[in-house]
């Protein structure tokens, strides 16, 4: 949470300069934004060894790529010492004691402004939202948080949220990812109602066990106990009641038609996903989200529908049980490229 600014004596003097304007020049912007989003993905907290080969890998295509992160490189141990007083600027938003993996953030967003606004483009990707959140969880982690007044959130793997509890309002941002939360009864003396906001609007609890997922332009929300207010951002004030059972998706324009949540909404807080005649793709693709690198599914068996409860904390368990009784096979080129296909001679 967000309650006091840095001191002044945390900043060090003004830069000189960090690196001529030529030189910025020479490397084309979609490569520098590239370097900037690999560096704030090797500087989180949550980083990965898949992560640090694929940063490898993409050094290794293009010298201009080797070139943009040499260049980065410089640059980051010039601005370890000199803050750009726009970082300066976003560095007072943040606790007196950041997290190692924001304070990080911030130094990549300096060198982005540095070269030119690539950090415009970076700030907007899903490795800097979780490296400058307040709370997130790593790839594969399933993290819960007590929060000051009791409420408890449930981040699902690769989550990121920031709260911010005011005078007026009990607010959770969810930044990447998904969340449960299960809502406490506000102890203050003017009630202040719990909300949680994602890239499309606002999800309103009332007395609530809730799920909201951020989806590519949309949002999830599924509710367990109790009831939510829904309203999208340009929704012309419109304002969606979802009552416990049920499940939706909305944009920031509308609130699509209410479905039966089903076993599976929260199911992932006990850490198993629960599929009905799901295809197996889609099952893929959820438990892919788990796990660090490829999971392809040949195209082959792609509709095969699938029912069973699979484990989420060990995803190579949930993989092989699909080979029993289905008549599929596991592939593996290396340890992070697996294909599911259908097995030979079947």
């Amino acid at each position: 949470m967000r309650h006091s600014e840095l001191s002044e004596s945390s900043e060090p003097s003004e830069p000189s300069a960090l690196i001529e304007p030529a030189q910025a020049l020479a490397i084309d912007a979609s490569v520098v934004q590239q370097a900037v989003l690999w560096m704030a993905r090797l500087w989180s907290d949550s980083v990965s060894e898949a992560d640090r080969a694929g940063c490898a890998r993409w050094r290794a295509q293009q010298p201009a790529h080797e070139q943009a992160w040499q260049r980065l490189q410089l640059m980051e141990e010039k601005f370890a010492a000199v803050p750009d007083p726009a970082a300066r600027a976003a560095l007072r938003s943040l606790p007196r004691k950041p997290a190692t993996g924001r304070r990080k953030a911030l130094r990549v967003l300096g060198l982005g402004i540095a070269v030119g606004g690539a950090w415009r483009l970076a700030s907007q990707s899903e490795p800097w939202q979780q490296a400058t959140a307040d709370y997130r969880s790593a790839r594969g982690e399933i993290r819960r948080i007590e929060l000051a007044d009791g409420s408890v959130v449930m981040l699902n793997t690769g989550s990121a949220i920031d709260v911010v509890f005011s005078g007026g309002e009990r607010r959770i941002v969810l930044k990447a990812g998904e969340i449960m939360v299960i809502t406490a009864p506000d102890k203050a003396a003017v009630h202040r109602p719990f909300v949680v906001y994602s890239g499309q609007g606002a999800v309103r609890a009332l007395g609530t066990e809730f799920v909201v997922r951020q989806l590519d332009g949309r949002t999830s929300v599924a509710v367990l106990h109790g009831a939510v207010e829904i309203r999208p951002q340009r929704g012309a004030g419109a304002v969606t009641r979802l009552d416990a059972g049920g499940r939706t998706d909305f944009s920031s324009t509308q609130v699509e038609p209410p479905q039966p949540a089903g076993d599976n909404s929260g199911a992932w807080s006990r850490g198993v996903l629960v599929a009905e005649q799901m295809r197996l793709d889609d099952l893929l693709a959820e438990l892919g989200r788990y796990r660090a690198g490829i999971l392809r599914c040949d195209p082959a068996v792609a509709a095969l529908k699938v029912s069973g409860v699979y484990s989420l904390r060990d995803t190579e368990r949930a993989l092989h049980s699909l080979t029993v009784g289905l008549p599929l096979q596991l592939s593996y080129r290396t340890r992070y490229w697996v294909s599911v296909a259908p097995r030979r001679g079947a």
